[in-house]
């Protein structure tokens, strides 16, 4: 029982994590009014620093997590991501609330290297690959709770109840996972910064550990990008519903059918399976453009596609993975490369459609998930050939 309620626990607090970006993604608006002369640009830097630390120091916490302690390192990430959430309800200048975005993107990787670690290590066997798939849904499931929560508390017109409730909900699950989780081991010496480089090629050599980051990098780049910019393109009587509807259809996905096929394939296999299929559902989006709930049942199949990809990717993490030196360090890459993908996917798309009309999402699905599909064959066979 205590296995099971320290993997509830790590995955409230990636909920936490997660929020670190929700937060102000929900409060743009109130964010644009309390800094003006910042236009569009400095709010929505405010929003994806957080992701471009990731983008930049993702591997480099994989290789510092485990050596730094996994239990001292969320613990010190969750009470960090408290503290600055704190700060943010003052009105800081904009400079000041930048660098407290920056440390909040160090909170935030460490929270998303450090939890799929553990539960990993924390989680029976049997029970690991809904453990995981439960770890991949956080992103979703957080969005969908600020969706329902956040409104209400921004009514005022101020982000001090938004962000409050946050510090109080990082500071509280500190607490909580400071007595479940185990003491760590003794920690090795921290690697010299040429050490720290070189693991950085260990890492995306090894096809083990390299192979997560690698599969889940154009799911990233297809899933916030097709969730931003597909609705927009059906017909206005459907793009609530597609809004609405393709990250609910995602997650329940991902916790039905794809904890499902994880007793009969190994997480890679299912990885490339929910590729296959959303390779179809972009070909019925294609074949069906403008035909009404052809066209919407083909983007909530891609939808849910992706979210067999999420499930697979963290699941396929231990699986490749059989220390928890080399699961941190995988955990690193996939956040990094995951960044990568949120980072490029959206302006990619973007650009295919003003170029291409709707048949741009075609043109940037389809190789999108023959690259996902090719990227762990390339790793399969690497392994195989050891």
């Amino acid at each position: 029982m205590r296995a099971v309620v320290t993997v509830f626990v790590l995955w409230l607090a990636g909920l936490g994590s997660a929020a670190q970006f929700g937060k102000l993604s929900v409060a743009f608006d109130l964010m644009a009014l309390r800094y003006p002369e910042q236009g569009a640009a400095g709010i929505g830097l405010i929003v994806s620093i957080v992701g471009i630390v990731g983008l930049i120091f993702g591997t480099t916490a994989g290789l510092l997590v485990a050596r730094i302690g996994p239990r001292r390192a969320i613990v010190a990430a969750m009470l960090l991501g408290a503290l600055v959430s704190a700060l943010q309800t003052l009105d800081l200048p904009y400079a000041l609330l930048i660098l407290t975005r920056v440390l909040e993107g160090v909170s935030h990787l460490a929270i998303v290297v450090v939890g799929p670690t553990m539960i990993a290590g924390i989680a029976a066997g049997r029970h690991q690959g809904l453990a995981m798939t439960l770890w991949s849904s956080f992103f979703g499931v957080t969005y969908a709770l600020l969706a329902m929560i956040a409104p209400p508390l921004l009514a005022a017109g101020s982000v001090v109840p938004l962000f409050l409730g946050h510090a109080a909900w990082m500071a509280g699950l500190a607490i909580v996972l400071a007595v479940l989780l185990p003491a760590d081991p003794a920690a090795p010496p921290l690697p010299s910064l040429m050490g720290l480089i070189r693991q950085h090629g260990t890492i995306y050599a090894s096809p083990s550990m390299a192979a997560p980051a690698l599969g889940f990098v154009f799911y990233t780049a297809l899933y916030v990008a097709l969730l931003t910019l597909l609705p927009p393109l059906l017909p206005p009587e459907d793009r609530a519903i597609a809004a609405a509807g393709m990250p609910l259809v995602s997650i329940a996905i991902s916790l039905t059918l794809g904890v499902w096929g994880l007793r009969f394939l190994s997480a890679v296999r299912m990885v490339q399976a929910g590729y296959a299929a959303g390779l179809v559902a972009t070909l019925v989006l294609w074949a069906g453009w403008g035909q009404g709930m052809v066209t919407l049942g083909a983007a909530f199949a891609l939808s849910g596609a992706m979210g067999i990809v999420q499930g697979a990717s963290f699941a396929s993490i231990p699986q490749l993975n059989l220390t928890a030196e080399s699961r941190a360090m995988a955990s690193g890459a996939v956040a990094q490369l995951g960044n990568v993908g949120t980072t490029l996917g959206t302006p990619m798309l973007a650009l295919l459609i003003a170029a291409m009309g709707p048949m741009g999402a075609v043109a940037f699905a389809a190789p999108l998930c023959l690259a996902g599909i090719a990227a762990h064959a390339v790793q399969s066979r690497r392994r195989r050939q050891g």
